[in-house]
Parts: structure tokens; sequence; C-alpha cells
């Protein structure tokens, strides 16, 4: 864990030392969620989360960490997005880690694909699954949207099963043309696989605040 935390220390040192010379973007964002559900797997009820991004010429990398209860999930994610039109794609990775042994480390290669509305991620990860065999996964989600309106199926295969069924609504609260805060309002049904017995409904607010600098 040590030399991969000074690896991620030493690409962002890297970024930071061409801020200066390229267009970029540096924010900060902090929120709270009344059920935290991370695709469709519920994590904690009333949760406090922040995180740290650094944009630039299309290349990006960030830190986000969120409460769990039994400790703190922390992520850091890298990766290069690029339009065409109305197509987009993307390409990047994604380091789990949990603080406290509420979960154990989970490490991604993360792909996407986008056409105006519609929009396809496609999740290749490795669960190190504490002291038993490594497991393998791959998740795949389909999310269509329109005006702040949002609807995403997701789908787990390989050592890991089951799907969700996600649907929602967010937008951004002006007052005077000004940006208050982001919100949003999720309905999430879990299948019973997923959850490794019955199915399950959860009904999420997000309410989050993001600062450029």
């Amino acid at each position: 864990m040590s030399k991969k935390l000074l690896s991620m220390i030493m690409i962002l040192s890297a970024v930071l030392q061409v801020h200066s010379v390229v267009a970029q973007d540096l924010s900060a964002n902090i929120g709270w969620s009344s059920e935290y559900l991370y695709r469709g797997i519920p994590q904690k009820t009333s949760s406090a989360f922040g995180g740290l991004d650094f944009e630039a010429a299309g290349f990006g990398l960030g830190v986000w960490a969120a409460d769990v209860g039994d400790g703190i999930e922390i992520d850091y994610y890298g990766g290069y997005g690029y339009e065409v039109g109305d197509f987009s794609f993307s390409i990047g990775g994604t380091w789990y880690t949990y603080t406290g042994g509420f979960d154990d480390e989970y490490l991604e290669l993360n792909l996407g694909a986008g056409w105006s509305w519609l929009s396809l991620d496609i999740a290749i990860g490795r669960y190190d699954n504490f002291d038993g065999p490594t497991l393998d996964y791959r998740f795949y989600s389909l999310t269509a949207s329109h005006k702040g309106l949002y609807a995403t199926v997701g789908t787990f295969m390989q050592d890991f099963e089951g799907s969700y069924y996600e649907a929602g609504y967010g937008n951004t609260l002006q007052v005077k043309d000004k940006d208050l805060f982001d919100y949003s309002l999720a309905l999430i049904y879990s299948d019973s696989t997923l959850l490794g017995g019955e199915s399950d409904i959860n009904l999420a607010l997000t309410l989050s605040k993001t600062f450029s600098f």
C-alpha cells in the first residue's frame, strides 16, 4: 500500500508542476447523503463526504473520501477523457481503500463512452478479499439523462453478481442567479443477488457544494 500511495503522491506532484503552463481546473467538494449506496450496495445511512479534483488538458486526478461508519472510504482516481461532437470517451483507473477494516481494497480499470443523452461505463476490477482468494469482476452501467432526470441500470459479472436500477433527478439550487448547492434525489432498487439476501429499495437525498480555485 505504501508503494501505491507514494506513486500517487509523485503523480500529483508532477501534475501540480505543470499547473501554471496549461489550462487547468482545481476544485474541492463537500456533501452529505441520507443513504450512501455505491452501485446499488448500501454502505451507510447518513454519510458525509468530500473530495479534491485536478483537471488539465483532458487529464484528471482526484481523491474522494466518505464516512462508512466503521472507518473512512478513501478513493484515488485518474484518467483521460475527450469529446468528438456529441460523442465522449474516457479511460482511467480507481483505487478504493478503507480504514477501520470496513472493507478490503479494490483496484479498477475504468472505461466510458457516451453519446448525447446516453452513456456506458465499464469497470474491470480486482478485489483483495482480506485473507480469501482474490476476486475478479466486471461492472457495466448504462445511463440515460435529460434535463436533470436520469435512469441507470447497473450489473456485475464474473466473481461478483447482481444488478440494480436507479432513477432520479439532480440540479443546482440558485437564488438570484447565484449557485447555492447541488442536490439530487434517487430511488434505487437492488436485487437479491446483488445484496446476497433479500432485494431492497432505498430513497437517497444528496446535498453537495463544489468550490473552484
